[in-house]
């Protein structure tokens, strides 16, 4: 439903037939941890959507739970840290745990933002657009692309998906990861046959990021599309922590792969110095004072 709370709208709550219905689809013994975790962050939410330190009351107006169970939430999100109470004033804020798992989540963003001067660098230098991607899903996710100042070779959309099993940069990537989430990734592989050199099997595709991962860059010579070779490479953090990698691609009748591979001392130091600026970036605000970020000092 709709509510207004001094000027801010807030959508809170769900209907009881799609509570029933999730109800019925969940596994025996489910229901009341998912439905429990879900209230509490309904809590979370109104807190939040206001965007200033809040009463209870003021919650519990726009909550469709019952006022004991919106006051024990209140109770345990702030024991937990996730919430912040001021007695003084009787009002709830964002907790710090809140903010320190914020900073986390943005983390594993920033490598995007700090990325697009060295990818415009590249493509500058090597004549050919420089695409970042990051593994989601044991797929690959174009996040940005270097654009080199004459448009030349192979363009693709940002945000696009596209399989890693057949890809330099999907490779690349693959063959960065640790054997456990190489099990998982490769289970998430369709190994469709979208070329006559497409591997299309999970013990064929382990030899070769095997090599992959012996010199440090992936091969794509027509495996995901007709006539298309590229070049990847991983992009590390200094602990190996695999957060992206980037790639150039070519048509065939344009270059070959010994000429793309040239590129890849280039790509290799591009993506150590991303890897140093995502590490050295900071969150955003992290020098406000506590008092700013609800927190009582």
């Amino acid at each position: 439903m709709l509510i207004c709370v001094n000027d801010t709208v807030l959508r809170i709550g769900v209907t009881a037939g799609a509570n029933n219905l999730a109800d019925e689809t969940r596994p025996q013994g489910e229901n009341e941890g998912a439905g429990t975790v879900g209230k509490a962050l309904s809590v979370l939410d109104i807190v939040a959507s206001l965007g200033r330190p809040v009463r209870a009351a003021e919650i519990q107006a726009v909550s469709d739970l019952p006022k004991g169970t919106v006051y024990r939430f209140l109770q345990t999100l702030t024991e937990q840290n996730m919430l912040s109470y001021d007695p003084d004033r009787r009002v709830y804020s964002m907790g710090v745990r809140l903010v320190r798992l914020a900073q986390v989540a943005w983390r594993n963003f920033q490598i995007a933002p700090v990325s697009q001067p060295h990818l415009n660098t590249l493509a500058r230098k090597i004549g050919l657009a420089v695409y970042l991607s990051k593994l989601d899903g044991g797929q690959c996710v174009s996040l940005e692309r270097g654009m080199p100042d004459v448009r030349a070779g192979v363009f693709q959309d940002v945000d696009r998906v596209y399989p890693a099993y057949c890809t330099a940069v999907g490779k690349a990537m693959l063959a960065s990861l640790s054997e456990q989430s190489l099990d998982m990734a490769l289970k998430q592989q369709s190994f469709q046959q979208l070329t006559e050199r497409t591997i299309t099997d999970a013990e064929t595709l382990r030899a070769d990021l095997e090599t992959v991962r012996a010199r440090g860059y992936a091969i794509e010579d027509g495996e995901h599309v007709r006539g298309i070779i590229a070049v990847g490479v991983p992009i590390l953090t200094r602990s190996g922590r695999l957060i992206g990698g980037l790639a150039v691609h070519a048509p065939d009748r344009r270059t070959d792969l010994e000429e793309l591979k040239t590129q890849i001392p280039d790509l290799q130091t591009t993506a150590a110095a991303i890897a140093k600026d995502a590490a050295d970036w900071s969150f955003p605000e992290t020098n406000r004072k506590p008092e700013q970020c609800g927190e009582r000092i």
